[in-house]
């Protein structure tokens, strides 16, 4: 969303000041398959969700991108890449970590990374014990995924993050026998998706599901990521009850 929770705040207050709508573009919110997991993990479909692994890394070559720059990017792969594995993981909950410890890492002497990290891991504590462990890399090959892990079975969804191509794979037991399944939706355009549910808000004068408190949460929590990786400990958050806090109505199917 911004640089800074600062920068996140002041666009919220600018937005109310004007009587403008303010909704940030997380389309994962708004895909089929993600939204699909999302309704087994409320749901319990194979238990109670014990953790999640989630991976969002790619590769870049040109030190003068704008990624590379902490002045335009904010930092490195934890913003650009990384927000994808933590928002999910929050949209899938639901609820908000209370903890995060987090470890980054750069290639001494490696031009792209003079200015922002090369790689960031971290974990995230969550209610009920739920445990969220995250890696995102901007140095190596393309893989982005995330496997929720429950009492008595998965959901992996490859390509989570991608513009297309998901693959969701289940599996889970049924008494002796151990099930594996391949669950295949029709595809949607992510952007589409996120532009109409957009402009019904618009039209409706309704919140959007994805407001800038959203991407502020997500901003706050980054920035306690960064504090735990410098300081080398855990960072403790703010307790936040309830649950989808920061979110607005639910969009339509397909919206």
């Amino acid at each position: 969303m911004a640089n800074s929770a600062a920068e996140c705040e002041a666009m919220i207050a600018a937005c109310k000041k004007a009587n403008r709508k303010l909704m940030i573009a997380y389309r994962i919110q708004y895909e089929p398959y993600n939204r699909l997991v999302r309704s087994m993990v409320r749901e319990n479909k194979w238990g109670k969700t014990k953790y999640i692994q989630a991976q969002n890394s790619q590769s870049s070559a040109n030190p003068d991108h704008w990624r590379h720059k902490k002045a335009l990017a904010g930092g490195g792969a934890l913003p650009d890449i990384g927000l994808y594995c933590l928002n999910t993981s929050r949209f899938l909950l639901g609820t908000e970590p209370t903890e995060v410890f987090g470890y980054s890492y750069s290639t001494p002497g490696n031009p792209l990374f003079k200015e922002v990290e090369e790689v960031m891991s971290w974990q995230m504590r969550f209610p009920g014990g739920i445990l969220v462990d995250c890696i995102t890399h901007y140095n190596t090959h393309d893989s982005r995924f995330y496997r929720v892990n429950g009492e008595k079975g998965w959901m992996h969804l490859n390509n989570a993050y991608a513009y297309q191509g998901q693959q969701l794979q289940t599996s889970h037991a049924e008494g002796p026998a151990k099930m594996q399944n391949q669950i295949t939706i029709s595809p949607v355009n992510q952007f589409a998706a996120e532009m109409d549910h957009f402009s019904a808000c618009v039209l409706e004068d309704k919140q959007p599901h994805t407001p800038g408190e959203e991407g502020l949460q997500d901003q706050r929590i980054m920035e306690a990521i960064y504090q735990s990786a410098r300081e080398g400990r855990p960072v403790k958050l703010p307790p936040v009850d309830g649950t989808d806090v920061f979110r607005g109505p639910e969009p339509k199917d397909n919206a």
